[in-house]
């Protein structure tokens, strides 16, 4: 009944997800809290230092930085699907589901650098798609090089993510060098900028690079998993982990464009599982990254699915035992 309602494109269906996002927020408003103590709180890149300056030791404004700018992703990630149809469906689905999953923690819902840096990372992919059978030399690895560099002086990790830059010229080029050359020079640039800044204002270059390896291979404090975040992580898996195999299974029968998209979206799920498995810099905040692969896979599987009273039982599981855990 829940997968049902969510599927539909209709005014009630954006009222729906507009309950759903404040039911999920609703804790965060009444009781906000400060950021826990991680790297990037310890030791923040250069954009987030401006970001805290002016929020100050304000949680409930951190908390409306923070939900504003979920407001906005959710916009993109529905814009994008619509606007390239690659899921070749009109739903507002992958909205919804990138809601639930970033609930799943509900103490990332406060002033972080991730949010920022994600909403820098998914304009990127938008603009590295656009380079589809574009003639001539695409300045947009270019745009998405800064955009994903601008989005690391927020959160120094989504840098790595620098490698979809060149996995989408794999994709969607014919192995141009000078498009890769671009897309380095685009990583580089802000940092290029920031540099001469810190130069000009006199600042201390050596504790910005101090910061910048901190940030990337420091330890952050560990993150204590509830019995019940535990049970909503395994369903999360399970769900992820059959969708992942229905769109490998349908692949073959997308049109070309459709099949990249999924593609650079599967290498950057992957991408963002194997950062947090392997970098002890990086906890439960990736969440709000992982989720925008996630949320176009899931999606995926819910539109097109033949059976439908398992994804039914599945999507309506997922989404009670997300409340359930905001509440409890």
């Amino acid at each position: 009944m829940l997968l049902r309602l969510f599927k539909g494109t209709g005014p009630g269906v954006i009222f729906l997800i507009a309950i759903t996002l404040g039911a999920l927020w609703i804790s965060a408003f009444l009781n906000p809290q400060m950021p826990e103590l991680a790297i990037y709180e310890t030791s923040p890149m250069p954009l987030y230092s401006i970001v805290r300056f002016l929020i100050g030791n304000h949680p409930l404004l951190g908390v409306i930085f923070s939900f504003l700018i979920v407001m906005v992703m959710i916009f993109l990630i529905t814009s994008f699907n619509t606007s390239v149809f690659f899921i070749n469906e009109r739903t507002f689905l992958p909205a919804v589901i990138y809601i639930l999953l970033s609930a799943i923690f509900p103490q990332c819902q406060v002033l972080n650098p991730v949010l920022p840096s994600a909403l820098f990372l998914m304009v990127a992919v938008m603009k590295i798609m656009e380079t589809y059978r574009k003639p001539g030399t695409a300045f947009n690895f270019f745009d998405a090089g800064i955009l994903i560099s601008i989005g690391s002086l927020f959160y120094m990790n989504v840098i790595w993510f620098g490698l979809l830059v060149m996995i989408g010229i794999a994709l969607l080029r014919t192995g141009n060098i000078k498009e890769i050359a671009i897309s380095v020079l685009g990583l580089v640039t802000p940092y290029f900028i920031v540099a001469g800044l810190y130069y000009v204002l006199g600042k201390d270059l050596r504790a910005f690079l101090s910061d910048i390896i901190y940030n990337l291979f420091g330890e952050s404090p560990g993150y204590t998993f509830s019995r019940f975040s535990i049970i909503v992580l395994i369903l999360s898996g399970l769900i992820i982990l059959v969708s992942i195999v229905f769109l490998l299974m349908q692949m073959s029968s997308k049109k070309v464009k459709a099949r990249k998209i999924f593609f650079l979206f599967l290498w950057a799920f992957f991408i963002s599982l194997s950062l947090y498995f392997s970098l002890p810099s990086i906890s439960v905040e990736m969440i709000w990254i992982t989720g925008i692969p996630a949320c176009y896979i899931l999606a995926h599987y819910f539109v097109f699915v033949r059976k439908k009273i398992l994804p039914e039982i599945m999507f309506s599981g997922f989404f009670l035992l997300i409340m359930l855990l905001q509440i409890l």
